[in-house]
């Protein structure tokens, strides 16, 4: 029997406050609570679609810490390598974008257990052991130097077993500054295998200042990468999101059809990309197909409240493939 497919994920576990009714946040009363976190978003979706997926992370050994990892078991995801300790969870305020105004999230992040994670708090190869894929982002390492060397320690692990790596970039300027992150991302990029974020993350973080199909060549090149890709969103006035992503790998590029979307959330929709991008990867499906189902998820991903692409593969190869949309299921 084929042995099932094994993803872990690294970073930090968050409440997410939603404030009621599309307020402001000086008129909310009322908030409403979930959980999430960028990496384990990834984990979610996999989970769904038949994946074995594990968070390593850690939350406090209060009630709310193990509500929230209540909440990721609930979705099928593997919660052992989540360690209890340290006094508070991360936290993030959201205000919903109606257009033409725009959203605003506020982190409130600061002392967390996450953040006073240290080296050797893991045992990476007991966590690694059955693992193919290792994921995190650049939020993990924007929590400090402790945490750096701890996702060092996991990725080294990984790469000794021969899994494979990926780095979404995430940047949020209310975690660190431009230049700091500058300084630390490529040290990550340096040991990763796939990279997912943007031109003008290439630009920003990894001084790639070439533009189109040469900047995800160059960033390849650069860091000797399997994988690159790029999304790449238009807003406009009105509120109407048009969604794209191009994939290169081994030389070749695919880029997705445009998906027009007005988003209900699009928080989390980069996560649903990643897990589709991570699916077709281990899946062995090509390049075209890959990018297609990959954007198709994260298109579809506007439409669920939440951070999590709570998506069946027939629905989002639905729409990858063109299919009408719109039409209720009888």
């Amino acid at each position: 029997m084929k042995k099932p497919q094994n993803v872990v994920v690294f970073g930090e576990l968050l409440m997410r406050l939603d404030a009621s009714h599309s307020n402001r946040f000086v008129q909310a009363e009322n908030y409403q609570a979930s959980f999430t976190g960028g990496e384990a978003n990834v984990a979610v979706a996999l989970a769904q679609w038949g994946i074995v997926s594990s968070i390593v992370s850690r939350v406090p050994s209060h009630s709310i810490g193990q509500a929230c990892v209540n909440h990721f078991r609930r979705y099928g995801v593997r919660t052992e390598s989540v360690l209890r300790g340290g006094d508070r969870l991360g936290l993030f305020f959201v205000e919903s974008p109606v257009p033409p105004r725009s959203g605003q999230v506020i982190y409130d992040r600061d002392a967390t257990a996450f953040r006073t994670l240290q080296p050797g708090d893991i045992d990476w190869d007991l966590t690694l052991a059955d693992a193919d894929w290792f994921h995190f982002t650049g939020t993990a390492p924007a929590n400090g130097e402790n945490v750096r060397e701890v996702l060092a320690e996991g990725i080294q692990t990984a790469r000794k077993r021969g899994v494979t790596i990926s780095f979404d970039c995430g940047y949020r300027s209310q975690l660190w500054t431009i230049e700091e992150a500058a300084k630390v991302l490529p040290r990550f990029m340096e040991m990763s295998d796939v990279f997912i974020g943007s031109e003008h993350d290439a630009r920003t973080f990894f001084d790639v200042h070439s533009q189109g199909t040469e900047s995800l060549r160059d960033l390849s090149e650069k860091y000797t990468l399997k994988t690159v890709a790029y999304t790449d969103r238009n807003i406009s006035s009105l509120g109407m999101h048009r969604y794209q992503a191009t994939i290169h790998e081994n030389g070749k590029t695919a880029t997705s059809r445009i998906h027009e979307v007005t988003p209900l959330d699009r928080i989390g929709t980069g996560d649903a990309f990643t897990a589709g991008l991570v699916l077709g990867q281990l899946q062995e499906r090509s390049l075209q197909s890959t990018v297609e189902f990959a954007t198709a998820a994260a298109a579809l991903t506007h439409s669920i409240h939440g951070d999590f692409a709570l998506l069946s593969i027939d629905e989002i190869e639905g729409l990858a493939n063109g299919d009408s949309i719109g039409r209720i299921r009888r």
